[in-house]
């Protein structure tokens, strides 16, 4: 029953972490005016392939995007539908990446998020912010996913499969 107990607080701090660290990098792309251009880059979305280590990723994500959007005056459409997006992303990286017996599978992590949030958020740029046409939205936000999930996020989850027993223990 300790174990279990234990293992319910690691999950608990590793997404209190991860949610603590998606508003923190948010803030950073934010002052650094690369989060609101036609090709936004959050570093933040780089954390997206955590759940390639652990499923404490989905609701830190989840709530650190919630987090983020509100603390930076987003519309309500975009608090509401971009956490959905990056939830989305981070359940099918979860269920993508639990047959970790292929090498290839890592490589795959960035592909959901970058999927949910191409689809999701350009809507969401029309019908909150007025951005338009809606078919640039689609290309300028995959673009944006790419850099931020697929390069910074492959970049981070290289980095840290090399301490993968430290930061995420398996209990």
């Amino acid at each position: 029953m300790k174990t279990n107990n234990s293992n319910h607080v690691l999950l608990l701090v590793q997404a209190a972490m991860i949610a603590a660290l998606y508003v923190v990098l948010t803030f950073i792309a934010n002052e650094l005016g690369i989060a609101s251009q036609a090709i936004q880059v959050r570093f933040s979305e780089a954390l997206t392939i955590l759940p390639y280590f652990t499923p404490a990723a989905i609701p830190g994500l989840y709530i650190g995007c919630l987090l983020a959007n509100i603390l930076t005056g987003a519309a309500l459409p975009d608090v509401v539908f971009g956490p959905v997006a990056t939830l989305i992303g981070a359940v099918l990286t979860w269920k993508l990446c639990q047959n970790k017996t292929s090498s290839k599978i890592k490589w795959m992590a960035p592909l959901p998020p970058i999927a949910a949030n191409a689809i999701i958020i350009p809507p969401v740029l029309l019908y909150a912010y007025g951005i338009r046409p809606l078919w640039f939205s689609f290309v300028t936000v995959t673009i944006g996913e790419i850099l931020s999930c697929g390069v910074l996020g492959m970049l981070l989850l290289l980095a840290l499969q090399k301490h993968r027993g430290i930061l995420f223990p398996q209990r």
